[in-house]
């Protein structure tokens, strides 16, 4: 196990949107240093150094910044089709990963990842960055007291307007480079059905749209599901990445005691002559931008992980679980809501 009182050298591979956010939480945390960044165009790597008053040094080649004996942990911050082949890569390395979502568009290569990550015992945290959002620690708490009771139905959308506007969108409008609507977003709303549900998805049914799509997506930009745990929960998932309304993240949870939407929460056992929803001043997962998302806990959390020795409770073998489900869900999709069961072998 490393010392807390070592510095661990940090890299951020990826000079997109979303880096910035990595860097910057790197550099607020007293336990970490930023030692380099990497990128396809030096241009674009100088620009963030530059963006976030760094001084450091920037590689155009990956297998070099992977080589640098200074660099202990990686945040894979580049295009989503990527994300395999270079988790792969600084596994080998020996280096830990904080790798962007989607982790992998196929389930081949996301047990190639598993097996490097196991095999060569680094630390993994997979950035579904909303399980440090203030609304999840809330439901987490209010399920943890039962204040609703036993579940028996949960519903998660992802509801985004991601057009040719969005600095992304040439990230993942293509089937190659994006996967599809839940893998490319919506996998948002997949894990945090998982995170607040407890159970694990045992069948899935799903329809899409079909053809034209919005945008020029060459793939279906709405996807809906339905889900079926193994402890008997049922609950839907959709993921509309054309939506034309505000970023919507919308969470119920329906349990034998109340009821949770969002922050409104209803309780017969923790609020008896209760009336109404009860409203809990809380902030919301309720932007799309990147500066919304709270990247300092998920940082602080992966390096905490490394100092101690443990593995996090949203690691790639965790991760890995929300993935087949979102594999499952469009292959249910493709074939016009055939039922597909998980696990995947």
């Amino acid at each position: 196990m490393k010392k807390a009182t070592k510095k661990f050298g940090c890299a951020v591979h990826g000079a997109g949107w979303v880096s910035t956010e990595h860097i910057r939480a790197y550099m607020l945390n007293p336990h970490c240093r930023v030692v380099a960044l990497s990128s396809r165009t030096e241009e674009r790597a100088r620009m963030r150094m530059t963006e976030c008053g760094l001084d450091c040094k920037v590689y155009t080649d990956y297998d070099e910044l992977l080589a640098d004996p200074e660099v202990d942990c990686i945040s894979i911050c580049t295009p989503n089709h990527l994300h395999a082949e270079e988790t792969i890569k600084a596994a080998q390395a020996g280096k830990h990963v904080v790798i962007e979502k989607p982790v992998a568009l196929s389930l081949k290569d996301m047990r190639a990842m598993q097996k490097a990550v196991k095999k060569a015992g680094v630390k993994t945290v997979v950035s579904f960055v909303l399980r440090w959002n203030p609304l999840f620690d809330v439901i987490k708490s209010l399920l943890a007291h039962r204040a609703i009771g036993d579940l028996y139905y949960a519903e998660v959308d992802y509801w985004h307007g991601i057009g040719p506007w969005y600095k992304q969108f040439e990230w993942v409008y293509s089937k190659e480079q994006g996967g599809s609507s839940f893998l490319s977003a919506g996998c948002h709303a997949v894990d945090a059905i998982r995170y607040f549900v407890g159970s694990e998805v045992v069948e899935v049914c799903a329809f899409e749209t079909g053809p034209p799509h919005a945008f020029g997506y060459e793939y279906s930009p709405t996807t809906v599901g339905i889900v079926k745990f193994e402890n008997g929960v049922v609950g839907k998932l959709s993921s509309i990445v054309e939506a034309r309304l505000p970023y919507k993240f919308n969470i119920d949870l329906l349990g034998k005691e109340g009821a949770i939407r969002n922050n409104e929460m209803y309780s017969l056992t923790l609020m008896n002559g209760q009336r109404g929803m009860a409203t809990i001043p809380t902030i919301l997962p309720d932007s799309g931008d990147v500066t919304h998302h709270p990247f300092q806990g998920e940082i602080d959390h992966f390096i905490d992980c490394i100092i101690k020795g443990v593995e996090s409770h949203v690691n790639l073998e965790d991760a890995a679980k929300t993935h087949e489900i979102c594999f499952a869900l469009d292959e249910s999709a493709a074939k016009d809501g055939k039922k597909v069961t998980l696990p995947y072998p």
